[in-house]
Protein backbone atom coordinates (compact mmCIF):
# COMPACT_ATOMS: atom_id res chain seq x y z
CA UNK A 1 0.00 0.00 0.00
CA UNK A 2 2.94 2.66 0.90
CA UNK A 3 4.32 2.29 -2.54
CA UNK A 4 1.23 2.96 -4.74
CA UNK A 5 0.51 6.21 -2.19
CA UNK A 6 4.51 7.27 -2.66
CA UNK A 7 3.91 6.66 -6.30
CA UNK A 8 0.79 8.88 -6.78
CA UNK A 9 2.60 11.22 -4.33
CA UNK A 10 5.19 11.65 -6.79
CA UNK A 11 3.00 11.92 -9.73
CA UNK A 12 1.29 14.94 -8.06
CA UNK A 13 4.38 16.55 -7.10
CA UNK A 14 5.62 15.94 -10.48
CA UNK A 15 2.60 18.16 -12.23
CA UNK A 16 3.24 20.62 -9.56
CA UNK A 17 7.06 21.18 -10.01
CA UNK A 18 6.07 21.41 -13.90
CA UNK A 19 3.80 23.88 -13.40
CA UNK A 20 6.26 25.64 -10.71
CA UNK A 21 9.02 25.09 -13.57
CA UNK A 22 6.49 27.06 -16.27
CA UNK A 23 5.49 29.67 -13.73
CA UNK A 24 9.23 30.35 -12.55
CA UNK A 25 9.91 32.26 -16.21
CA UNK A 26 6.94 34.05 -16.61
CA UNK A 27 8.27 37.15 -14.87
CA UNK A 28 11.78 36.87 -16.34
CA UNK A 29 11.06 36.12 -19.25
CA UNK A 30 10.54 39.82 -20.94
CA UNK A 31 14.06 40.93 -19.14
CA UNK A 32 15.59 37.82 -20.56
CA UNK A 33 14.65 38.71 -24.02
CA UNK A 34 15.47 42.29 -23.34
CA UNK A 35 18.95 41.23 -22.26
CA UNK A 36 19.85 38.98 -25.20
CA UNK A 37 18.43 41.08 -28.12
CA UNK A 38 18.99 44.62 -26.81
CA UNK A 39 15.35 45.79 -28.49
CA UNK A 40 12.79 47.69 -27.48
CA UNK A 41 9.95 46.31 -25.11
CA UNK A 42 7.40 46.33 -28.06
CA UNK A 43 10.13 44.32 -30.39
CA UNK A 44 10.55 41.77 -27.01
CA UNK A 45 7.13 41.38 -26.64
CA UNK A 46 7.08 40.02 -30.57
CA UNK A 47 9.74 37.36 -29.42
CA UNK A 48 7.63 35.98 -26.22
CA UNK A 49 4.55 35.96 -28.33
CA UNK A 50 6.63 33.49 -30.85
CA UNK A 51 8.65 31.33 -27.76
CA UNK A 52 4.74 30.95 -26.35
CA UNK A 53 3.27 29.96 -29.72
CA UNK A 54 6.44 27.67 -30.56
CA UNK A 55 5.45 25.78 -27.13
CA UNK A 56 2.04 25.13 -27.77
CA UNK A 57 2.60 24.30 -31.32
CA UNK A 58 4.86 21.40 -30.04
CA UNK A 59 2.37 19.86 -27.72
CA UNK A 60 0.06 20.25 -30.37
CA UNK A 61 1.83 18.09 -32.79
CA UNK A 62 3.78 16.13 -30.05
CA UNK A 63 1.47 15.45 -27.40
CA UNK A 64 -0.39 11.72 -29.27
CA UNK A 65 3.06 10.80 -29.76
CA UNK A 66 4.42 10.75 -26.53
CA UNK A 67 1.40 9.15 -25.38
CA UNK A 68 1.66 6.29 -28.08
CA UNK A 69 5.14 5.91 -26.88
CA UNK A 70 4.28 5.78 -23.27
CA UNK A 71 1.22 3.27 -24.31
CA UNK A 72 4.13 0.82 -25.46
CA UNK A 73 7.27 1.61 -23.45
CA UNK A 74 5.65 2.34 -20.54
CA UNK A 75 4.71 5.20 -18.46
CA UNK A 76 8.34 5.34 -15.94
CA UNK A 77 10.58 5.61 -19.13
CA UNK A 78 8.42 8.58 -20.74
CA UNK A 79 7.79 10.05 -17.28
CA UNK A 80 11.37 10.11 -16.00
CA UNK A 81 13.18 10.65 -19.69
CA UNK A 82 10.87 13.79 -20.29
CA UNK A 83 12.36 15.42 -16.70
CA UNK A 84 15.84 14.41 -18.31
CA UNK A 85 14.80 16.51 -20.99
CA UNK A 86 13.17 19.38 -19.54
CA UNK A 87 15.75 20.17 -17.27
CA UNK A 88 18.30 19.96 -20.19
CA UNK A 89 15.78 22.18 -21.50
CA UNK A 90 15.94 24.60 -18.49
CA UNK A 91 19.56 25.06 -18.41
CA UNK A 92 19.89 25.82 -22.18
CA UNK A 93 17.40 28.48 -21.38
CA UNK A 94 19.67 29.72 -18.56
CA UNK A 95 22.59 29.96 -20.59
CA UNK A 96 21.14 31.26 -23.63
CA UNK A 97 23.39 33.70 -25.53
CA UNK A 98 20.97 34.28 -28.47
CA UNK A 99 17.67 34.15 -29.17
CA UNK A 100 18.02 31.52 -31.74
CA UNK A 101 19.24 28.69 -28.88
CA UNK A 102 16.37 30.19 -26.80
CA UNK A 103 13.95 29.59 -29.40
CA UNK A 104 15.07 25.79 -29.84
CA UNK A 105 15.22 25.07 -26.13
CA UNK A 106 11.08 26.44 -25.83
CA UNK A 107 10.60 24.16 -28.71
CA UNK A 108 12.30 20.89 -27.57
CA UNK A 109 10.51 21.88 -24.04
CA UNK A 110 7.17 21.91 -25.93
CA UNK A 111 7.85 18.51 -27.44
CA UNK A 112 8.67 16.60 -23.97
CA UNK A 113 6.31 18.39 -21.44
CA UNK A 114 4.42 15.63 -21.72
CA UNK A 115 4.50 15.17 -17.63
CA UNK A 116 0.55 16.75 -17.24
CA UNK A 117 -0.41 13.49 -20.19
CA UNK A 118 1.37 10.98 -18.65
CA UNK A 119 0.63 11.34 -15.34
CA UNK A 120 -2.98 11.46 -16.15
CA UNK A 121 -2.67 8.09 -18.02
CA UNK A 122 -0.72 7.08 -14.70
CA UNK A 123 -3.59 7.98 -12.46
CA UNK A 124 -5.96 6.20 -15.22
CA UNK A 125 -3.75 2.81 -15.08
CA UNK A 126 -3.73 2.54 -11.27
CA UNK A 127 -7.81 3.97 -10.31
CA UNK A 128 -10.93 2.60 -10.81
CA UNK A 129 -13.07 3.94 -13.32
CA UNK A 130 -15.73 5.01 -10.77
CA UNK A 131 -12.38 7.26 -8.55
CA UNK A 132 -10.90 8.37 -11.66
CA UNK A 133 -12.70 11.57 -11.19
CA UNK A 134 -11.68 12.83 -8.00
CA UNK A 135 -8.06 11.67 -8.71
CA UNK A 136 -7.91 13.28 -11.95
CA UNK A 137 -9.01 16.71 -9.79
CA UNK A 138 -6.01 15.90 -7.70
CA UNK A 139 -3.39 16.24 -10.60
CA UNK A 140 -5.21 19.74 -11.53
CA UNK A 141 -4.90 20.86 -8.03
CA UNK A 142 -1.31 20.00 -8.03
CA UNK A 143 -1.32 22.19 -11.02
CA UNK A 144 -2.72 25.11 -9.41
CA UNK A 145 -0.62 25.53 -6.55
CA UNK A 146 2.32 25.26 -8.94
CA UNK A 147 0.51 27.99 -10.99
CA UNK A 148 0.84 30.24 -7.31
CA UNK A 149 3.71 29.53 -6.20
CA UNK A 150 5.91 29.33 -9.27
CA UNK A 151 5.93 33.13 -10.41
CA UNK A 152 5.98 34.21 -6.86
CA UNK A 153 9.32 32.07 -6.58
CA UNK A 154 10.21 33.49 -9.45
CA UNK A 155 9.84 37.02 -8.61
CA UNK A 156 12.35 36.46 -5.79
CA UNK A 157 15.15 34.33 -7.53
CA UNK A 158 14.79 37.22 -10.36
CA UNK A 159 16.31 39.62 -7.46
CA UNK A 160 18.92 37.71 -7.42
CA UNK A 161 19.87 36.87 -11.51
CA UNK A 162 17.58 36.76 -14.32
CA UNK A 163 18.99 33.53 -15.29
CA UNK A 164 18.86 32.33 -11.56
CA UNK A 165 14.85 30.87 -12.08
CA UNK A 166 15.77 29.08 -15.21
CA UNK A 167 18.83 27.44 -13.01
CA UNK A 168 16.16 26.93 -10.28
CA UNK A 169 13.75 25.34 -12.52
CA UNK A 170 16.18 22.65 -13.90
CA UNK A 171 17.18 22.15 -10.46
CA UNK A 172 13.72 20.87 -9.20
CA UNK A 173 13.49 18.88 -12.34
CA UNK A 174 16.59 16.92 -11.93
CA UNK A 175 15.67 16.64 -7.82
CA UNK A 176 11.81 14.97 -9.18
CA UNK A 177 14.03 12.82 -11.43
CA UNK A 178 15.87 11.30 -8.48
CA UNK A 179 12.63 10.93 -6.36
CA UNK A 180 11.29 9.12 -9.34
CA UNK A 181 13.39 6.70 -10.24
CA UNK A 182 13.55 5.33 -6.65
CA UNK A 183 10.04 5.13 -6.03
CA UNK A 184 8.06 5.34 -9.72
CA UNK A 185 6.50 1.90 -10.92
CA UNK A 186 5.57 0.41 -14.26
CA UNK A 187 1.86 0.60 -15.06
CA UNK A 188 2.14 -0.56 -18.06
CA UNK A 189 1.36 -4.38 -18.61
CA UNK A 190 2.04 -6.82 -21.25
CA UNK A 191 -1.77 -7.12 -21.15
CA UNK A 192 -2.49 -3.60 -21.92
CA UNK A 193 0.74 -2.47 -23.76
CA UNK A 194 -0.08 -1.24 -27.52
CA UNK A 195 2.24 -1.08 -30.55
CA UNK A 196 3.30 2.06 -31.43
CA UNK A 197 1.93 3.17 -35.09
CA UNK A 198 2.87 6.75 -36.83
CA UNK A 199 -1.02 6.47 -38.23
CA UNK A 200 -1.98 6.40 -34.66
CA UNK A 201 1.06 8.77 -33.62
CA UNK A 202 -0.05 12.24 -34.89
CA UNK A 203 -2.22 14.71 -33.58
CA UNK A 204 -5.15 14.35 -36.38
CA UNK A 205 -4.40 10.30 -36.66
CA UNK A 206 -4.82 10.24 -33.12
CA UNK A 207 -8.03 12.14 -32.53
CA UNK A 208 -9.48 10.14 -35.82
CA UNK A 209 -8.78 7.17 -33.63
CA UNK A 210 -10.32 8.04 -30.38
CA UNK A 211 -13.23 10.08 -31.50
CA UNK A 212 -14.31 6.53 -33.35
CA UNK A 213 -14.68 5.53 -29.90
CA UNK A 214 -18.63 5.36 -28.82
CA UNK A 215 -19.53 8.04 -26.87
CA UNK A 216 -16.66 10.03 -27.28
CA UNK A 217 -16.80 12.55 -30.09
CA UNK A 218 -18.97 15.33 -28.11
CA UNK A 219 -17.03 15.33 -24.77
CA UNK A 220 -14.20 15.67 -26.91
CA UNK A 221 -15.80 18.69 -28.80
CA UNK A 222 -17.14 19.76 -25.08
CA UNK A 223 -13.19 19.66 -23.76
CA UNK A 224 -11.93 21.97 -26.41
CA UNK A 225 -14.32 24.10 -26.38
CA UNK A 226 -14.15 24.49 -22.81
CA UNK A 227 -10.22 25.23 -23.67
CA UNK A 228 -10.83 27.97 -25.93
CA UNK A 229 -12.92 29.57 -23.64
CA UNK A 230 -11.34 29.10 -20.00
CA UNK A 231 -7.87 30.23 -21.48
CA UNK A 232 -9.68 33.79 -21.46
CA UNK A 233 -7.95 34.16 -18.41
CA UNK A 234 -4.56 33.73 -19.25
CA UNK A 235 -5.02 35.66 -22.24
CA UNK A 236 -6.40 39.17 -20.82
CA UNK A 237 -6.66 38.83 -17.29
CA UNK A 238 -4.21 41.72 -16.88
CA UNK A 239 -5.11 43.92 -19.73
CA UNK A 240 -8.86 43.41 -18.17
CA UNK A 241 -8.07 44.46 -14.81
CA UNK A 242 -6.29 47.12 -15.86
CA UNK A 243 -9.11 48.93 -18.21
CA UNK A 244 -11.40 48.09 -16.22
CA UNK A 245 -10.76 48.50 -12.61
CA UNK A 246 -6.87 50.23 -12.89
CA UNK A 247 -5.72 47.58 -11.46
CA UNK A 248 -1.63 47.52 -11.22
CA UNK A 249 0.77 44.70 -11.42
CA UNK A 250 0.84 43.81 -7.83
CA UNK A 251 -3.24 43.63 -7.94
CA UNK A 252 -3.31 41.26 -10.95
CA UNK A 253 -0.65 38.76 -9.47
CA UNK A 254 -2.50 39.06 -6.44
CA UNK A 255 -5.83 38.47 -7.99
CA UNK A 256 -4.77 35.52 -10.35
CA UNK A 257 -3.07 33.94 -6.85
CA UNK A 258 -6.37 33.93 -5.27
CA UNK A 259 -7.19 32.35 -8.64
CA UNK A 260 -4.70 29.52 -7.94
CA UNK A 261 -5.34 29.19 -4.61
CA UNK A 262 -9.40 29.07 -5.12
CA UNK A 263 -8.97 26.43 -7.73
CA UNK A 264 -6.54 24.16 -6.46
CA UNK A 265 -8.99 24.00 -3.38
CA UNK A 266 -11.94 23.56 -5.62
CA UNK A 267 -10.41 20.18 -7.15
CA UNK A 268 -9.57 18.94 -3.87
CA UNK A 269 -12.58 19.06 -2.00
CA UNK A 270 -15.43 19.41 -4.23
CA UNK A 271 -14.98 16.96 -6.84
CA UNK A 272 -14.82 13.65 -5.46
CA UNK A 273 -18.23 14.49 -3.70
CA UNK A 274 -19.54 15.84 -6.61
CA UNK A 275 -18.97 13.54 -8.89
CA UNK A 276 -20.26 10.48 -5.76
CA UNK A 277 -23.46 11.94 -5.78
CA UNK A 278 -23.86 13.33 -9.08
CA UNK A 279 -22.35 11.76 -11.15
CA UNK A 280 -19.98 12.33 -13.78
CA UNK A 281 -21.94 13.97 -16.55
CA UNK A 282 -24.28 15.79 -14.02
CA UNK A 283 -21.36 17.04 -12.29
CA UNK A 284 -19.81 18.67 -15.95
CA UNK A 285 -23.35 20.19 -16.55
CA UNK A 286 -22.99 21.82 -12.88
CA UNK A 287 -19.66 23.22 -13.36
CA UNK A 288 -20.33 24.16 -17.18
CA UNK A 289 -23.70 26.32 -16.11
CA UNK A 290 -21.39 27.93 -13.19
CA UNK A 291 -18.86 28.94 -15.73
CA UNK A 292 -21.12 30.37 -17.84
CA UNK A 293 -22.60 32.31 -15.11
CA UNK A 294 -19.48 33.37 -13.96
CA UNK A 295 -18.02 34.88 -17.12
CA UNK A 296 -21.04 36.57 -17.83
CA UNK A 297 -20.91 38.52 -14.26
CA UNK A 298 -17.40 39.04 -15.14
CA UNK A 299 -18.58 40.58 -18.62
CA UNK A 300 -20.03 43.40 -17.62
CA UNK A 301 -19.22 44.00 -13.49
CA UNK A 302 -17.84 47.39 -12.91
CA UNK A 303 -16.38 46.68 -9.14
CA UNK A 304 -12.91 45.49 -8.94
CA UNK A 305 -14.08 44.34 -5.11
CA UNK A 306 -16.92 42.44 -6.21
CA UNK A 307 -14.65 40.74 -8.98
CA UNK A 308 -12.03 39.26 -6.11
CA UNK A 309 -15.53 38.34 -4.31
CA UNK A 310 -16.72 36.35 -7.00
CA UNK A 311 -13.05 34.57 -8.15
CA UNK A 312 -13.56 31.90 -5.32
CA UNK A 313 -16.84 30.96 -6.71
CA UNK A 314 -15.55 30.25 -10.25
CA UNK A 315 -13.44 27.52 -8.81
CA UNK A 316 -16.72 25.70 -8.68
CA UNK A 317 -16.57 25.82 -12.72
CA UNK A 318 -13.25 23.41 -12.18
CA UNK A 319 -15.24 20.40 -12.00
CA UNK A 320 -15.57 20.18 -15.38
CA UNK A 321 -12.46 18.85 -16.82
CA UNK A 322 -11.57 16.30 -14.18
CA UNK A 323 -15.44 14.83 -14.67
CA UNK A 324 -14.48 15.08 -18.45
CA UNK A 325 -11.81 13.30 -18.10
CA UNK A 326 -13.36 10.83 -16.61
CA UNK A 327 -15.77 9.86 -18.63
CA UNK A 328 -13.30 10.11 -21.88
CA UNK A 329 -11.02 7.59 -19.67
CA UNK A 330 -13.52 4.98 -18.47
CA UNK A 331 -14.69 4.62 -21.87
CA UNK A 332 -11.17 4.04 -23.60
CA UNK A 333 -9.83 0.91 -23.36
CA UNK A 334 -6.70 0.07 -21.31
CA UNK A 335 -3.98 0.22 -23.95
CA UNK A 336 -4.68 3.51 -24.98
CA UNK A 337 -5.21 5.72 -22.12
CA UNK A 338 -1.85 7.25 -22.97
CA UNK A 339 -3.41 8.01 -26.07
CA UNK A 340 -6.35 9.71 -25.04
CA UNK A 341 -4.45 11.65 -22.88
CA UNK A 342 -1.70 12.76 -26.25
CA UNK A 343 -5.23 13.92 -27.83
CA UNK A 344 -6.42 15.70 -24.85
CA UNK A 345 -2.74 17.27 -24.56
CA UNK A 346 -3.32 18.20 -28.54
CA UNK A 347 -6.53 20.03 -27.85
CA UNK A 348 -5.43 21.91 -24.67
CA UNK A 349 -2.52 23.14 -27.14
CA UNK A 350 -4.99 23.73 -30.26
CA UNK A 351 -7.34 26.33 -27.34
CA UNK A 352 -4.11 28.11 -25.92
CA UNK A 353 -3.19 28.70 -29.57
CA UNK A 354 -6.77 29.87 -30.58
CA UNK A 355 -7.71 31.79 -27.42
CA UNK A 356 -5.18 34.42 -26.80
CA UNK A 357 -5.85 35.31 -30.89
CA UNK A 358 -9.47 35.62 -30.39
CA UNK A 359 -9.98 37.01 -27.05
CA UNK A 360 -7.17 39.46 -27.64
CA UNK A 361 -9.10 40.42 -30.90
CA UNK A 362 -12.02 41.39 -28.94
CA UNK A 363 -10.67 42.94 -26.10
CA UNK A 364 -8.90 45.40 -29.38
CA UNK A 365 -12.42 45.65 -30.38
CA UNK A 366 -14.69 46.63 -27.19
CA UNK A 367 -11.59 49.05 -25.96
CA UNK A 368 -9.51 50.67 -29.07
CA UNK A 369 -10.20 54.38 -29.52
CA UNK A 370 -13.16 55.16 -30.81
CA UNK A 371 -15.01 51.91 -30.19
CA UNK A 372 -18.84 51.62 -30.29
CA UNK A 373 -19.08 50.66 -26.88
CA UNK A 374 -16.64 50.79 -24.95
CA UNK A 375 -16.44 47.18 -22.99
CA UNK A 376 -13.52 45.38 -21.66
CA UNK A 377 -15.45 42.84 -20.65
CA UNK A 378 -16.47 41.77 -24.21
CA UNK A 379 -13.97 38.64 -24.12
CA UNK A 380 -15.79 37.02 -20.69
CA UNK A 381 -19.05 37.62 -22.55
CA UNK A 382 -17.37 35.81 -26.07
CA UNK A 383 -16.34 32.97 -23.73
CA UNK A 384 -19.57 32.71 -21.57
CA UNK A 385 -21.03 31.68 -24.98
CA UNK A 386 -18.96 29.87 -25.92
CA UNK A 387 -19.80 28.05 -22.60
CA UNK A 388 -23.33 27.96 -23.79
CA UNK A 389 -22.21 25.98 -27.40
CA UNK A 390 -20.24 23.50 -24.93
CA UNK A 391 -23.61 23.03 -22.57
CA UNK A 392 -26.08 22.19 -25.58
CA UNK A 393 -23.37 19.59 -26.77
CA UNK A 394 -22.89 17.99 -23.22
CA UNK A 395 -26.83 17.70 -22.83
CA UNK A 396 -26.78 16.25 -25.92
CA UNK A 397 -24.55 13.82 -25.36
CA UNK A 398 -25.59 12.53 -21.91
CA UNK A 399 -27.90 10.67 -22.90
CA UNK A 400 -25.19 8.18 -24.48
CA UNK A 401 -24.68 5.01 -22.67
CA UNK A 402 -21.61 5.10 -20.56
CA UNK A 403 -19.22 1.83 -20.63
CA UNK A 404 -16.34 0.41 -18.76
CA UNK A 405 -13.59 -0.05 -21.90
CA UNK A 406 -10.93 0.89 -19.24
Amino acid sequence: MQQPRLALAFILITVALDAIGIGLIFPVMPDLILEITGQPLSEAAVWGGLLSASFAVMQFLFGPTIGSLSDRFGRRPILLGSLVLMSGTYLAMALAPTMAILLAARIVAGIVSATYATASAFIADVTPPEDRGKRFALVGAGFGIGFVLGPALGGLLAGLDTRAPFYAAALMALLNLGLGSLILPETVTDATRRAFTLSRANPLGALRAVARLPGLSRPLAVFLILGIAMNVYPAVWAFYGQAQFGWGAGMVGASLALYGISFAVGQVALVGPAIRHLGEHRTALVGIWVDIVTLAILGVLASGTGVLFLIPVTALGGVVVPALQSILSRATPADAQGELQGVLASLNAIAMIASPLVMTATFRAFTAPGAPLHLPGAPFLLASLLMVGALVLHVRGAGQPERDAA
